[in-house]
């Protein structure tokens, strides 16, 4: 018999939202390797930029058809007028420099995928092309940053791509699984390796 989902020990920042706890169950952590989700993830890791977690996978749904389910060839091709109604759209964080990171990105996501062939395939080098697998104890031991993620925002900072800091790049590859960061008392930790 399987257990209760309430009872099962997770990562102690899932909390007890059931979004929050859905996303932890089903998608934190396991390896990505699609690129419009990868654009996806890219996208909200910048957005949550000084917000908490839980406030832009409440606009998750909203992001997505803002943004045409982040079709990056469509969001590279945004101009002013589509700025400007995004500007408005309550539904997504109004940040201006935010959204045009999101274009930016895409349009930046679209040279990498024209000189690697996928961004997966760039985006999963910077850990060797498999996923790192932590043995994190406690919340404390997870960092905030590593030598790959300030290598990643190195990186594609100066292919052209914004809102993309060590810190934010870490928690993409949290987020995507290229590390596995479930606590090692985790159930998700044994499940996504």
């Amino acid at each position: 018999m399987q257990p209760v989902a309430s009872k099962l020990t997770r990562c102690h920042w899932a909390g007890t939202d059931p979004g929050m706890i859905h996303y932890h169950d089903t998608e934190w952590g396991v390896p990505l390797h699609e690129d419009r989700a990868l654009f996806e993830f890219l996208t909200l890791e910048g957005a949550q930029a000084g917000l908490s977690w839980s406030t832009i996978l409440r606009k998750r749904a909203n992001y997505r058809k803002a943004f045409d389910r982040f079709d990056v060839r469509k969001v590279a091709r945004y101009g002013d007028r589509k700025v400007d109604a995004l500007i408005e759209d309550a539904g997504i964080v109004r940040n201006r420099l935010k959204i045009g990171s999101t274009i930016a990105n895409a349009q930046a996501f679209l040279a990498v995928q024209k000189e690697f062939g996928t961004f997966d395939t760039y985006i999963w080098q910077f850990v060797g092309g498999a996923p790192r697998r932590n043995r994190w104890r406690a919340l404390g031991d997870v960092p905030a940053r590593t030598a790959e993620s300030d290598a990643m925002s190195k990186d594609l900072g100066r292919r052209g791509f914004r809102f993309v800091g060590s810190t934010i790049c870490y928690a993409f590859m949290q987020a995507t699984g290229m590390v596995n960061d479930h606590l090692t008392g985790c159930f998700r930790h044994e499940e996504v390796a």
